[in-house]
């Protein structure tokens, strides 16, 4: 099954080096591992478009969707055989990009 593991941080601002260093370490253990599908890092929220299109014409909003103290700053897909082991691998996310996270299994 896969499991979306989401990012979490109050600010806009980047990983440091050493951050990133450990975010390196840990995507080569899930390679290494076979639970990588996919990462990324996201831009700002104040780079975010919103679309809606369920009426007449479609609408565009500059900014993130909600207004929020927090915002989705990257992310991993991962593929893990449950919940259990999924939560595990979110929590040694944490640990290494040093901001929370929110794990959802993908549909």
């Amino acid at each position: 099954m896969q499991y979306l593991v989401s990012v979490i941080d109050d600010t806009a601002g980047l990983a440091t080096p050493d951050e990133m260093a450990a975010i390196d370490v840990f995507n080569d253990r899930l390679k290494a591992e076979g639970h990588w599908v996919f990462a990324g890092g996201l831009a700002a929220p104040s780079s975010a478009t919103v679309i809606d299109n369920r009426g007449e014409e479609a609408l565009f909003t500059d900014g993130p969707f909600l207004e929020s103290k927090e915002y989705i700053i990257g992310f991993w897909i991962i593929e893990a055989p449950d919940l259990d082991v999924a939560l595990k691998l979110a929590a040694e996310g944490s640990k290494h990009c040093n901001r929370k996270v929110e794990v959802r299994p993908v549909l």
